[in-house]
């Protein structure tokens, strides 16, 4: 058994709900992301400090054993999304379409009420490629043009892993598109993650600034699609199981009729991706496709996955099937999550351990 808590609580805050939780398993510090807001924490649950000022969603969270950093997903966008965060936060900001894949040095942040910007906490690599999907039109055969690329609405699930189909190399940082919940179009029905160097990130990073933000940032290694039909939003925890070697992967389900519409879905990190090509996709396009594995398969669209009710507001590998899986919720405005150690046998949904 794992010398770990079955249980712990974040407390409660008023950043938004809870997007993501990373472990610092050395220093014995948990992360939470809520949204506009980075708390740390002891395993015990008690609050050792907290980053605020973000006018951006914070999305989901990775801690790199190697250089100690955490990662999280940023995103900027005037959409209903980008709009909701700024109205909860009584904000005035008119922030330009970025999306950021940030670093917090975690050892910095020691007390309450630290600035993203100010305290030297924080710094952001910015992801071009996010940002010319998310702004893109694209033409459908019948004239009819769409906003979003591939219905790119930005980013949220990270994890740090292994390259598909490699083994032996370096890790890299893998983040997957949100994808926008839409019936009426066939080219949103993929999960779209793109690959970066750890080490281009943090060469290209800078201290973001959001009243001129920056656009320093690296190129992604690669480009890979999962076909897991259209889900609200994408993938909204990845994780990488090296016990299982497996990508684990969190989404709020779709709703197409031709599509199983599951919440969990895993990817095999052992299987090379294969180029095939992509369904609905205009113009004609060809792409490195990955594999999915495990969960039950659906006899229609060979879609395979589980029905899981948590995941996808944080999700940690502990290795040898141990998981922690953050079980959110809401007290009056404030909202909260309870990380709870699961086992997972790679066959059924995470168990709670002791249940």
């Amino acid at each position: 058994m794992l010398n770990l808590p079955k249980t712990i609580y974040s407390g409660a805050w008023n950043g938004g709900h809870c997007q993501g939780i990373a472990l610092d398993r050395k220093n014995g510090w948990m992360y939470y992301s809520f949204t506009t807001l980075l708390v740390k924490t002891d395993l015990q649950g008690t609050v050792l400090g907290t980053v605020t000022g973000l006018t951006g969603h914070l999305g989901c969270l990775s801690f790199c054993e190697e250089d100690g950093l955490v990662y999280g997903s940023l995103e900027y966008k005037n959409d209903a999304i980008g709009r909701g965060i700024l109205s909860h936060l009584g904000s005035a900001a008119q922030n330009p379409d970025a999306f950021y894949m940030v670093m917090f040095d975690g050892a910095k942040i020691d007390r309450m009420d630290m600035d993203a910007a100010r305290d030297g906490v924080m710094r952001a690599a910015y992801l071009k490629d996010v940002v010319d999907d998310y702004s893109a039109q694209v033409k459908t055969p019948d004239g009819k043009i769409l906003e979003h690329r591939y219905g790119c609405s930005g980013i949220d699930g990270t994890a740090i892993g292994p390259m598909f189909g490699e083994t032996g190399g370096e890790n890299v940082l893998t983040v997957a598109y949100g994808i926008y919940f839409d019936l009426q179009r066939e080219d949103n029905d993929y999960q779209v993650l793109l690959c970066y160097s750890l080490a281009e990130l943090k060469e290209t990073a800078r201290p973001l600034s959001q009243e001129d933000m920056h656009t320093s940032g690296p190129a992604p290694l690669r480009r890979l699609y999962a076909y897991t039909g259209n889900t609200t939003y994408g993938i909204q925890n990845l994780e990488y199981d090296p016990y299982s070697n497996t990508y684990l992967a969190a989404v709020y389900p779709g709703q197409k009729p031709q599509f199983p519409n599951l919440p969990m879905y895993a990817f095999d990190a052992s299987v090379p991706p294969v180029r095939h090509a992509l369904k609905g996709v205009f113009p004609p396009e060809m792409g490195e496709c990955v594999t999915l594995t495990g969960g039950e398969s659906d006899d229609v669209s060979g879609i395979s996955g589980w029905t899981y009710a948590h995941g996808d507001t944080g999700l940690i590998a502990l290795g040898d099937g141990y998981y922690y899986v953050s079980y959110h919720g809401k007290k009056g405005e404030l909202w909260d999550t309870t990380v709870r150690l699961c086992r997972w046998d790679g066959v059924h949904p995470l168990i709670p351990v002791g249940d």
